[in-house]
């Protein structure tokens, strides 16, 4: 197959290639992008789907700046796989309906959440229904593209890109998530705050980011070899009390409402461990006791997402892909603030590039376990993800996360290994979960399985509760 000199040749297999977020957003960066000459093949459960997201590929094809990327649905994983370069995950593990029980559930024994996808309640049930996908999918990979790059994008990360090295352990896999992106966005504001212009934006920020998927912590920040950090301390005590956002959001902005907060959470944790949280601050909460953010959330600043909420933003994003495959509307080749594609191009021999993902320990993050899924700073260079020496944590923090760790690969290797009676007790460990009485918890796990069951291998969803 022969591509245009002015791209380097890639083979894409996009597993979830029916994808109404991810896969659009890499549709927009290839078009944007100059450096790649991209066969995309789109495989999903959904063929419709996948359908109409090779329409839409193709209208993204007509307004590229580079070589135009190519898609195509395929009927088969193997197919997908077959000599692909890199391989893309973002799948939805259930429905949004599913989704609902893992929120509502929980709030019924008192337990909020505000995004329930990672841990607590709603993440762990969401990896019981994920898990055993995932080690389906690496074992496809492994059988048919084991020398391709695999990027995964499907919460709850840490549990789902360890579960493909568990099938697969020489998978050259890392999870990819934009959650760090919010620091260096406030990072970037606050110098150009300070310049009296807008200078930089927040790929200008070097940050040195330690933790786990979306418990994430940084301890450096720089800026052209300037040290940003005694001005986001600064900035952080400022608006402590209030909190801080770069703009309101307009009435009717649910999006915004939902999706975004005032940063309290995230300058409370640093005055409370001394280094700077890095995501948002839905996700950081969750981490910790209810009583400690949840509960009076909106004194802090950020919301709880309603699942109904979920809904109408799916079906407004299908409604504009609808538009977009059937030429209502029309495509832009605009680049998102996802790293995937930069990542692509450096280990395609496109030069090097350095952002935060998810993957095994191998000494990256002192203090937690090896082979545990982390989160630092990597390099991507042409056939090569080298992680980068991240430091540790303070030991008040690197104790909280050590326990969510071990309870994410404990749940992981319950699963791969069929021993279900474990689950049970690693649901009840979580700190959302222990301030119930023991029997509120396990019929709290019990009425969770019970309503995902459907999605669960037979066996998994007879024993584990």
């Amino acid at each position: 197959m022969k591509y245009s000199e002015y791209g380097t040749p890639v083979k894409i297999a996009y597993i979830g290639g029916g994808s109404l977020n991810w896969a659009l957003n890499l549709m927009s960066d290839l078009a944007h992008d100059t450096r790649l000459a991209a066969e995309v093949r789109l495989f999903d459960i959904d063929r419709a789907a996948a359908d109409r997201n090779e329409r839409i590929g193709a209208r993204f094809a007509g307004v590229s700046r580079g070589t135009p990327a190519r898609y195509r649905t395929v009927a088969r994983i193997e197919d997908a796989l077959d000599q692909a370069d890199v391989v893309v995950i973002s799948i939805l593990p259930g429905r949004f309906a599913d989704m609902a029980n893992d929120i509502e559930i929980p709030a019924g024994y008192g337990i909020p959440q505000a995004v329930g996808d990672t841990v607590g309640p709603g993440g762990f049930v969401r990896a019981l229904r994920a898990v055993p996908i995932f080690l389906e999918i690496g074992k496809a990979i492994r059988d048919h593209a084991p020398n391709a790059f695999v990027c995964n994008l499907t919460n709850p990360m840490s549990v789902l890109t360890g579960a493909l090295y568990r099938t697969f352990p020489d998978i050259k896999c890392w999870g990819e998530c934009h959650e760090v992106t919010k620091i260096r966005k406030l990072a970037a504001w606050i110098a150009n705050r300070e310049a009296g212009e807008t200078r930089w934006d927040f790929r200008d920020i070097d940050v040195n980011v330690l933790g786990i998927n979306h418990f994430t912590f940084v301890d450096r920040i720089t800026l052209a070899d300037r040290d940003l950090m005694p001005a986001y301390r600064k900035f952080a005590a400022d608006h402590a009390d209030a909190g801080w956002r770069e703009r309101e959001p307009a009435p009717d902005d649910e999006h915004a409402r939902y999706f975004e907060d005032r940063n309290r959470v995230k300058f409370d944790l640093l005055n409370r461990f001394g280094i700077a949280a890095a995501a948002g601050d839905r996700h950081l909460a969750e981490f910790l006791p209810a009583g400690d953010y949840l509960k009076s959330h909106a004194a802090w600043g950020f919301t709880l997402t309603p699942v109904d909420f979920r809904i109408r933003y799916q079906e407004q994003k299908r409604a504009r892909a609808e538009d977009l495959a059937s030429a209502k509307a029309e495509p832009r080749a605009v680049r998102s603030d996802e790293a995937l594609i930069d990542q692509i191009a450096a280990l395609m021999g496109q030069g090097k590039h350095v952002s935060n993902v998810n993957l095994p320990n191998r000494g990256q993050l002192e203090g937690l376990d090896l082979d545990a899924i982390v989160e630092t700073n990597a390099v991507f260079l042409e056939g090569e993800i080298t992680p980068i020496n991240a430091g540790g944590l303070p030991p008040e923090l690197e104790k909280i996360v050590l326990d969510h760790s071990r309870r994410q690969m404990g749940l992981l290797t319950a699963l791969a290994e069929g021993n279900y009676r474990s689950l049970a007790p690693l649901f009840c460990s979580d700190p959302l979960v222990r301030d119930l009485t023991e029997r509120d918890a396990h019929a709290m796990f019990q009425e969770m399985i019970s309503s995902t069951a459907h999605l669960l291998p037979s066996r998994l969803a007879a024993e584990a509760a």
